[in-house]
């Protein structure tokens, strides 16, 4: 029986860390997930044609470009993928806006508020068109940080007071570790804050369903020069030695907020957590009872249901993965944990939904541009000795 569904063909911008990840999730999201359309592999886009090659050839690329602009040009894509660093984003995603093709953007949407405002606007214009655009935050797309939403709004914890939202990580611990793109400015846009703060601002105010209105910030870099990397072409030419350049960014930042409903939320974002790898954490509080989630276990999400007796309370574990459980469903039976992988294809997955649908997907590039000013806003603060900053829009 003949696939009657119409094809997309995906072209992606990057194919490093973020590009094999979303290449695992373009391959994977058809086969567990009724999807309306089918995306296919179409081109891969990177500056080296024989890494590039490399590849997409590992990777399933169908075709490469060495000019991202030729690959928005190709008939053969309609989903333009950016994995690139954030200096790169706004450029790519409003060409591709702007020539009818639907943009899937990593996080931060942008490394300035400027930028994210440009491109949110290209969104909407193009949203008059048909045209869909997504910002990839993919721990929404987590079952348990899903269920956790689900569960906030059901009214389960009843008035959100408090939320404690972490991510931890020490991949640049050791001082010897290079002066890579993520450590540079003008290539990242900030450090901590921007790479793993955005994912937590973001998943605070999805599984509460409320706004940050105004933050108090600090920001810190610990090591402050490092050894120039292999690939880190023009260092020299930018004033440092043949040796060692200095950090433009932060390594970790803590920052306090308030909520929209009025309660309270402290954020720690850091890569000089000694011992934790990936520990994206949430704690919500409120009337009624408490979430807490740690990516580090993310199959799990432990409730506390304050309104039953004392003596028979306390935080339970919920393994989230039964088939009524978010995503959960469309993978492997009960007790057959999930990755990190799976995320991102759930984000493909919803997606090629909104856009089999005709419906704006979420996060969209306004909900992008909602967080920036959020870094923003923080970074204004730190500069100030932690001032008070409301957040505009």
């Amino acid at each position: 029986m003949s696939d009657t569904r119409p094809a997309l063909g995906v072209g992606m911008v990057g194919y490093a860390f973020m590009g094999r990840v979303h290449s695992q999730a373009w391959r994977s999201a058809g086969a567990f997930f009724d999807l309306p359309v089918v995306p296919a592999m179409a081109v891969l886009s990177g500056r080296s044609p024989d890494r590039t090659a490399a590849a997409a050839a590992q990777m399933g690329w169908a075709a490469v470009e060495t000019d991202w602009k030729e690959l928005i040009k190709r008939d053969d894509v309609h989903i333009v993928d950016i994995c690139t660093p954030g200096d790169s984003h706004a450029e790519i995603a409003i060409a591709a806006l702007d020539a009818g093709k639907h943009v899937l953007c990593e996080k931060p949407l942008a490394n300035t508020v400027a930028e994210a405002e440009a491109m949110a606007k290209a969104a909407e214009r193009a949203a008059g068109r048909g045209v869909r655009s997504m910002v990839a935050f993919n721990y929404r797309r987590v079952p348990a940080v899903s269920l956790a939403q689900r569960m906030v709004a059901e009214g389960r914890l009843g008035e959100v007071r408090h939320v404690r939202a972490q991510y931890l990580q020490d991949w640049i611990v050791d001082p010897e570790f290079p002066l890579v793109w993520r450590l540079q400015k003008d290539k990242a846009g900030s450090g901590a804050l921007g790479d793993i703060g955005s994912h937590i601002v973001d998943t605070a105010e999805f599984v509460t369903g409320q706004r940050l209105t105004g933050v108090s910030g600090l920001t810190e870099t610990f090591v402050k020069d490092r050894p120039v990397a292999e690939d880190s072409a023009g260092l020299a030419a930018a004033g440092h030695s043949e040796t060692t350049g200095t950090v433009t960014v932060d390594d970790a930042a803590v920052f306090m907020g308030r909520l929209s409903g009025g309660g309270l939320a402290s954020f720690e974002a850091t890569r000089f957590a000694t011992g934790r790898k990936n520990a994206m954490r949430i704690e919500v509080n409120g009337s009624l009872g408490s979430l807490h989630f740690d990516f580090e276990s993310m199959n799990e999400l432990w409730y506390h249901d304050h309104t039953i007796p004392a003596e028979d309370a306390g935080f339970r574990r919920i393994l989230v993965t039964e088939a009524g459980h978010p995503y959960a469903g469309a993978w492997w039976p009960p007790g057959h944990g999930l990755g990190y992988e799976h995320t991102f294809t759930h984000e493909v997955k919803d997606f090629l939904e909104a856009i089999g649908a005709g419906t704006d997907p979420a996060p969209s590039f306004a909900d992008g541009l909602r967080v920036q000013r959020v870094l923003a806003a923080v970074q204004e603060s730190a500069d100030n000795e932690a001032r008070w900053t409301p957040i505009a829009g």
